[in-house]
């Protein structure tokens, strides 16, 4: 997670934090919008069938609206969120951070067939684990990225611990890469927290849970915590 924040600056000088979303995310929203079609093309099916040869006809464009237009028409229409995405707050936009336009969503939406192989999303997940911002192909093709709708307020996830001064000036933007770490610890694994937090033994002077603690007491310092 640590490495999924893409930060863009606007022409305006104001600066934009984008948090890509992983495949696991991306997956559960899949499957809500794949019942939602579902449920659909049921309930459509069913009176176009009593309607002879016409009504096989609209069943099947019924069946390629769900399949293709659904995607494009939600996201033209929904700021970006097909219906799933919308369920779990997540958002497709352009990598610049603007909201996405017919050309870039129907491009990405068209290369579901390619991430789709050979089957259940295989290339599709290959590309969000190896890109830096977990896109799959179509993404990457279409300049497109799928980002959480709302970034957590700063500081408000850090876990609470006693402040502790730096003994050593910082730079802002080591400043902000350690309350970045602080904010996201409780989404790493113990053994992942260490991982990093010994990255900066020479900060810290210990490793391991010590070092966790001590990263985590620096960082309510920085925010200003007692």
């Amino acid at each position: 997670m640590l490495d999924s924040v893409r930060e863009i600056e606007t022409p305006e000088g104001i600066s934009l934090r984008l948090r890509a979303v992983g495949p696991l995310p991306r997956a559960q929203a899949w499957m809500i919008d794949t019942v939602i079609r579902l449920v659909l093309l049921m309930l459509g099916m069913a009176p176009l069938s009593l309607l002879g040869t016409g009504g096989r006809g609209l069943a099947m464009l019924l069946m390629f609206a769900l399949l293709w237009a659904y995607w494009v028409i939600c996201e033209l229409w929904l700021d970006g969120q097909s219906l799933g995405k919308r369920a779990l707050g997540l958002r497709v936009v352009n990598l610049d951070g603007t909201p996405v336009t017919w050309l870039p969503s129907v491009t990405r939406n068209l290369l579901r067939v390619v991430d789709a192989l050979p089957g259940v999303y295989g290339v599709g997940l290959i590309s969000t684990l190896v890109d830096p911002c977990a896109r799959r192909l179509g993404d990457i093709v279409a300049g497109t990225m799928v980002v959480y709708a709302k970034e957590p307020p700063i500081g408000h996830q850090v876990a609470a611990a006693p402040a502790q001064p730096l003994h050593v000036p910082l730079a802002p933007e080591e400043q902000a890469a350690l309350v970045d770490f602080a904010e996201r610890a409780d989404r790493l694994t113990p053994q992942r927290q260490e991982e990093l937090a010994n990255l900066l033994e020479p900060l810290t002077g210990c490793r391991d849970t010590a070092a966790v603690r001590r990263l985590l007491g620096y960082a309510n310092g920085l925010l200003g915590r007692p």
